[in-house]
């Protein structure tokens, strides 16, 4: 028997091709007929009790898309004593997966645009952080470097991230949910990120009830100053003299040094001690729900009661430390997106005027990148900084996670 079975086995190995219903099947089209003749050698290596590891190396053989006649290997003969509707139904499945597997133009599209989103966000994260000291310690810092060289998040990143100016870049001073109030450095070189003081201890705010920390992603847009000297004509109020706030509003928790890239909504004028605080209400560009959100009207459709909370979180804040509430201009009202971008490019001019010595201060401008600034320095130029140190928090007083229960504030 075992003999008898040998021959067959040789008569198999020498039969080129078989005639099927009168029809000789000679070939099937080129990318389909690899994964035919690997499909065969795997039916008959099953059928002689070999390794089907070879299964792993069928996705793997080469196609032909010239058009060209498949090599000889590559044809399909199906052997002597097949079935021959096995071996027509075998050809068939084996066009189907090679048809499945082979990309149509709307695939290729579709890979062509997803390497094109993997370049814009590698465009994006050009950014690093170097952290020095510990959190919520006087000595802590966040810089901001680009490829390596520490950078001025002040003045070395650009306000606008398209030439459209429909996409803004941000910096997250304070991650949502959290309390510590960090700020840019108005008086340090290249101004990195620092948490505030009061009376030489460090500034966290309080929890208003029900409200936990920060409601946003929370920071300033680059290249952006509220002039101190110049007295709004609808606030009636001068600058702050900080870098524009911004509050965004999507769903991912940022981090301290983080640059977002960011769409804008509206703005609110809050009206802190005398001076006008704008608050520019943004949504980071690639949250699921930045397609939606265009204007402020939107951000109360899709997410209602967000605005409401973020008018009471700035005009209560202080209360429990011993402030009055906080005001605001034109009744608390969050103005729309052509109001916001107004005044975004007035702070952008009123920082340019600030980058160039047309306005005094004593505000810290040396920059890398600001060509038309007697500021500007080369890397070279800069005293060494300490290296990155990924160092723990400094614990902090257990009253940071109080709840204050403020009245008239809504629960």
């Amino acid at each position: 028997m075992c003999m008898q079975a040998l021959r067959v086995l040789r008569q198999m190995e020498q039969q080129k091709s078989i005639t099927l219903s009168s029809r000789t099947v000679q070939s099937v089209p080129s990318t389909a007929s690899v994964f035919a003749a690997r499909t065969q050698s795997l039916s008959m290596s099953t059928r002689h009790g070999q390794s089907q590891s070879h299964l792993l190396a069928s996705h793997s053989c080469p196609t032909s898309t010239s058009g060209a006649p498949p090599p000889p290997s590559t044809i399909f003969h199906p052997r002597a004593g097949a079935n021959p509707s096995s071996s027509i139904q075998l050809v068939s499945r084996t066009a189907q997966i090679a048809r499945h597997l082979t990309p149509t133009p709307s695939q290729a599209r579709s890979f062509t645009t997803t390497t094109t989103s993997c370049n814009t966000a590698s465009m994006a994260s050009q950014y690093n952080i170097r952290k020095v000291g510990a959190p919520y310690t006087h000595e802590h810092r966040v810089y901001i470097e680009k490829d390596g060289v520490p950078i001025s998040p002040f003045h070395d990143i650009p306000l606008y991230a398209n030439q459209e100016k429909t996409v803004l870049n941000m910096i997250v001073e304070i991650p949502r949910w959290t309390n510590a109030k960090q700020e840019i450095s108005k008086d340090e070189l290249l101004n990195p990120i620092k948490q505030d003081t009061k009376k030489g201890k460090l500034r966290f705010v309080r929890n208003c009830f029900p409200h936990k920390g920060y409601l946003w992603n929370y920071g300033a847009f680059p290249q952006t100053w509220e002039d101190p000297n110049v007295v709004h004509p609808e606030t009636k109020a001068k600058g702050d003299n900080d870098p524009l706030d911004v509050c965004e509003i999507g769903e991912l928790v940022g981090y301290t040094g983080q640059v977002k890239q960011v769409k804008v909504l509206g703005v609110m004028a809050l009206l802190d001690e005398e001076e006008t605080d704008w608050k520019v209400i943004v949504i980071d560009v690639n949250d699921p729900l930045a397609p939606k959100l265009n204007d402020v009207e939107d951000v109360e459709r899709h997410l209602p009661g967000l605005l409401r909370a973020t008018n009471e979180w700035f005009r209560i804040y202080k209360i429990p430390d011993g402030k009055p509430e906080n005001q605001f201009a034109f009744t608390g009202e969050c103005k729309n997106k052509k109001y916001a971008q107004d005044v975004i490019a007035e702070c952008n001019e009123a920082w340019e005027k600030l980058i160039t010595g047309k306005t005094a201060s004593s505000i810290a401008t040396t920059n890398l990148t600001v060509s038309h600034s007697a500021s500007r320095v080369s890397p070279d130029q800069l005293p060494p900084l300490p290296q990155n140190q990924d160092l723990p928090p400094a614990p902090i007083d257990a009253s940071i996670d109080k709840w204050f229960f403020i009245s008239g504030a809504s629960a």
